[in-house]
């Protein structure tokens, strides 16, 4: 496992931050949201760390918990990783 967050996937890291954000606005937990989609807890984490990515099959029941379209995270992590690093 990688020891910081500059010898992660970069996508990965977009990723997890894309999915903090929606679920910080619906109020969930990571807890709730695991729960929700029938995953741990400390999955939710890891993926807001990215630290792991999520199947397809993940990440459409992150976004029908989420109330979202799967590519609304999809495209916000995109718009991150163009964003100029500083």
């Amino acid at each position: 496992m990688p020891a910081n967050s500059s010898e992660r996937n970069p996508i990965a890291i977009a990723f997890g931050n894309a999915l903090r954000v929606a679920r910080t606005r619906t109020g969930q937990t990571q807890e709730a949201l695991g729960l929700a989609c029938e995953i741990d807890r400390t999955y939710i984490s890891l993926l807001e760390r990215g630290e792991r990515q999520p199947t397809i099959t993940t990440l459409f029941a992150l976004s029908e918990q989420l109330r979202i379209a799967p590519e609304v995270l999809i495209t916000e992590t995109r718009q991150a990783l163009r964003k100029p690093r500083r």
